[in-house]
This record gives structure tokens, C-alpha cells and sequence, in this order.
């Protein structure tokens, strides 16, 4: 199930989220090379990814931010991208830029905070912009829970694109985050950080409480039926039959 668009205009530019996009790409570049070098790169992993058992200790206490920055290949740093552009003009357009800024890198160090709390013995290296980006996420959904999503359905060849409100796409997503969480908790095992998610993303709903009760609460969401607050700028097909017109003689 992959998201890859919402049905949820922004009314500013997202200056912001087109920054850390291009941040977060700039610094991917700047040490792509290393991936064909397995000691250069864990030498520079080592200095710049976050360890919780450093952390732990109180050491390297720089890593929960330089390690936002970083990802782990192509697929990771795509990804999370994909989910920040989806996600994030919305979130900035609310909080406008400077607060935009400031409750991204809150929800990241949250993320971290989670992660190390749960895993604070883990010689594992942490990297990636998706704690940060999962507190976008509950954000989002707090503010837009029935905001229209396009997802993918991909199956080996077969591609089916489904609209769904926001709610159960990210509602699974979270389900999905807890439900591993819990099955590796205490392993030393690496891959994905579901901890660090979860912690971003309950982050991203607590921060945002005061604006979205400074919008109205829930008078915010019976205003707009729990939609965004403005017309989307397209509309998903409900049928893929052509429309044949009459043409006049």
C-alpha cells in the first residue's frame, strides 16, 4: 500500500518542506560515493549516526539531529521524501515556516528520544528522516483526518490506485508501527526503527494540539465534515470508461 499523493491543496508555498527535501538530498549525494567502500562507510556512520548506547552513556548527544540527515540507500531516502512532500506543505501551512522548522526537528529528536528509551543498550546505528516525517504524519491526521489519499496497490505486474480518507491510511500505517514495535522490542536487530516512528509521530499529534485547538478543536473539523477546509484540486475518476460525446451535424 503506497501512498503517493493527498487531495489537499496548500494555500502557501512550502518553503520549508521543499528545503529539508533538498537538504536531506544534498547531504544523501555528498556521501554516496562511500556506499562502494564498506569501511568508509561505517567510519563515517560511526561518527554521525546516532548510537543509542552512546546516547545512553551521554555522549555523541550531536547524533539524534546529524542523523535526520541521513539514509541508508536509494529506496530509503525516496521514500521518506515522497512522505514529507505528501504530508508536510499542509502541516507547514498551519504552523507557517519558522514553526514548521522548529516541530520538524522537534519530532525528530522526540523520534530519537522513543527509540533510545526503548533500545537504550543498541550498538545499531540509527539513520533516517522518518521519525521527524511520522510526527508530519500526526500532524496530519489530527488536523485532516478524512483528507482524500491515493494509494497504490502493487502486486508483482498488477498496479490499482485506490483513494482512502486519511485516517485509515494513516491510522494502518501506525497500527503497522506498534504491532512491530512490540515483536522487536529488547532484540538487537537492525532494519527498521518502529519505535523512533511512533514516538515521532505521538510527538507530531501532541505538538500540534494547541493549534488545532487554537483552529476551533473539534468545531474545526465539524466545519469542514473532518475534510480540509478547501476544495481539492482534483478529482479521482470513479470509473475509467471514456466519455463518448454526440457530435453535432
Amino acid at each position: 500500500m503506497f501512498p503517493f499523493r493527498d487531495h489537499n491543496p496548500s494555500g502557501k508555498t512550502p518553503y520549508v518542506t521543499w528545503a529539508l527535501i533538498a537538504i536531506n538530498i544534498v547531504v544523501f549525494l555528498t556521501y554516496l560515493p562511500l556506499f562502494g567502500d564498506e569501511r568508509a562507510l561505517a567510519s563515517f556512520l560511526n561518527d554521525w549516526a546516532m548510537f543509542p548506547d552512546r546516547i545512553s552513556l551521554g555522549t555523541d548527544l550531536f547524533t539524534p539531529l546529524s542523523s535526520m540527515f541521513l539514509h541508508a540507500g536509494l529506496l530509503h531516502i525516496a521514500g521518506n521524501m515522497l512522505f514529507l512532500y505528501i504530508y508536510g506543505d499542509n502541516v507547514e501551512d498551519k504552523l507557517g515556516h519558522l514553526g514548521f522548522a522548529l516541530f520538524y526537528l522537534g519530532c525528530g529528536l522526540a523520534a530519537a528520544g522513543l527509540h533510545v528509551a526503548t533500545n537504550p543498550a543498541s550498538e545499531v546505528p540509527v539513520i533516517g528522516a522518518s521519525g521527524a516525517i511520522a510526527g508530519v504524519m500526526g500532524a496530519y491526521l489530527l488536523l485532516f483526518p478524512k483528507a482524500r489519499i491515493d494509494i497504490a496497490i502493487i502486486l508483482v505486474v498488477f498496479i490499482r490506485v485506490f483513494t482512502l480518507p486519511a485516517y485509515i491510511v494513516l491510522g494502518f500505517w501506525m497500527l503497522l508501527q506498534f504491532l512491530n514495535g512490540f515483536a522487536v522490542i529488547g532484540l538487537e536487530t537492525g532494519g527498521v526503527a518502529y519505535w523512533a516512528h511512533i514516538g515521532g509521530f505521538l510527538a507530531g499529534v501532541v505538538f500540534m494540539i494547541p493549534v488545532w485547538m487554537r483552529l476551533g478543536g473539534p468545531a474545526f473539523w465539524h466545519r469542514s465534515l473532518y475534510h480540509p477546509p478547501h476544495k481539492p484540486t482534483f478529482e479521482t475518476r470513479t470509473t475509467s470508461i471514456p466519455v463518448v460525446r454526440r457530435r453535432r451535424r
